[in-house]
């Protein structure tokens, strides 16, 4: 399995020489001869997630940018774009949304359920809109009480319906001669791996799927919340779920292009931006001012120095996207679902738990201006991060749980050392990802101000490298 780092004969560790360890260290001591610098990945764009969830939390509304759906190949026109609803799993009832829209989620779900779902009346189709989508619209839909059901349909289902963001040019996890394909590929792509993910129990089941989106299972449940995540048991679950996620063989491209190849595109975009307003433009500035491209070589070098296995990475575990499953609070260890795929590939293991990592510092249901809040104290403690990492070497394939408490130790200040470093990647990444949503998204919140959150924290992270 590849490793971002050196020659491992140049760079062996103290505790790499016992026989016990070693075979740990085989899992993944191997590395690809150079960074690689292409485009891949199941989804590679800017999303407004994070946004949408503090727009969402404050009660504001929330303008949904390129949320247009494709026109559907019926008569039935365009789907319009609604507003999402306020609270996660609930909305305004079918008033709320509008007419086509009901009208065509009617459809797909008499075509793609069939069974009860077809003798019923328009008028008792029950939709609701659903809050807490990334770049998709959301709604739950439902049979009523009085109709009974004809097999083994399900009984309520949510249809995501795609933003036309996601039918532009996507790369996909291909080879590296292979160009940029169409929006529909990469969402042929994503819902291969979303069957993959539910048939693994390791996500929602998938229903139907159409050009304009797909229906899955509906999980009553309720995203977690930024504080949920310092919670011991959460953050086991997390880290075992987390390990099981990258324990899994996709049928996708297995080399590590996704993070900076991202980040290099996204810097290309950047080159080019500019805004009408002053304050913005003073901002954007100050945030050029940091040498992004130069910056960026100095990390490539730092993690091609930095041992971290290629595996299948979530890319964006924060706590609204993990889901607290409705029934199961009180399990020790079944109670949590990874949800929102848009950014998973094959990745360095450092850049998935790092990043989770300093989500614990952001809350994005701020309900003032800039609509986020950092809070660097709450970083998790070494002791924090090594009940995490204990949770995660626990499931962890090829790990030997049998090793000498010696052993133990070094493998974990390997990881300590291998997460801090990656923890740099991802104040990188989201800081980037946020000047571009600041030019593209109509949403309410400080994409600039989060930009320079990020990059502070980077460069206050760095200092302790």
């Amino acid at each position: 399995m590849p490793w971002a780092g050196t020659d491992p004969a140049a760079h062996q560790s103290r505790c790499s020489s016992t026989p016990e360890t070693a075979h740990w260290l085989r899992y993944a001591r191997h590395r690809p001869t150079r960074f690689p610098i292409g485009q891949a990945g199941a989804q590679l764009r800017p999303s407004p997630g994070r946004a949408v969830a503090a727009a969402m939390a404050a009660g504001r509304e929330v303008p949904v940018r390129d949320g247009a759906v494709p026109e559907p190949s019926s008569a039935a026109g365009p789907v319009p774009v609604p507003v999402p609803g306020s609270g996660a799993g609930a909305g305004d009832g079918a008033g709320s949304v509008p007419a086509a829209t009901r009208l065509r989620a009617f459809a797909w779900c008499r075509e793609f359920l069939a069974g009860s779902w077809k003798l019923i009346a328009p008028d008792e189709f029950g939709i609701e809109p659903v809050s807490g989508g990334l770049s998709n619209l959301l709604y739950k839909c439902w049979l009523p009480e009085r109709v009974l059901s004809v097999g083994d349909e399900p009984r309520q289902v949510l249809l995501r319906v795609y933003g036309a963001i996601l039918q532009v040019s996507t790369p996909i996890p291909c080879g590296t001669s292979c160009p940029p394909v169409q929006g529909l590929d990469s969402l042929v792509l994503q819902s291969v791996m979303f069957a993959v993910l539910a048939e693994r129990a390791l996500g929602p089941r998938l229903l139907g799927v159409f050009p304009e989106g797909r229906l899955e299972q509906y999980i009553p449940s309720r995203r977690l919340r930024t504080e949920d995540l310092r919670d011991p048991n959460i953050s086991g679950e997390i880290a075992v779920k987390m390990s099981r996620f990258h324990g899994m063989v996709m049928p996708f491209n297995k080399e590590p292009k996704w993070l900076f190849g991202t980040m290099e595109r996204y810097l290309r975009q950047i080159s080019e931006l500019s805004f009408p307003q002053a304050e913005q433009l003073r901002k954007l500035k100050q945030l050029r001012m940091y040498n992004l491209e130069a910056e960026m070589r100095s990390l490539r070098d730092l993690l091609e120095s930095t041992p971290s296995p290629v595996v299948f990475c979530h890319n964006d575990v924060q706590e609204g996207n993990v889901l607290l499953l409705a029934g199961r609070e009180a399990s020790s260890s079944d109670k949590l679902m990874l949800i929102d795929f848009e950014y998973s590939s094959y990745n360095y293991r450092g850049f998935d738990i790092g990043n989770h990592f300093c989500e614990w510092t952001y809350d994005y249901t701020h309900h003032s201006w800039p609509f986020f809040k950092a809070t660097p104290e709450n970083y998790p403690s070494r002791e924090q991060q090594l009940h995490f990492i204990r949770h995660y070497l626990s499931e962890a394939p090829g790990y030997r749980r049998d090793a000498a408490p010696e052993e133990q130790a070094c493998i974990e200040q390997e990881m300590l050392t291998e997460i801090q470093r990656f923890v740099l990647a991802s104040h990188f990444f989201w800081g980037l990802w946020s000047i571009l949503q600041a030019k593209i998204s109509t949403i309410e919140f400080g994409y600039l101000d989060y930009a320079q959150s990020r990059f502070e924290a980077y460069f206050q992270h760095k200092a302790q490298c």
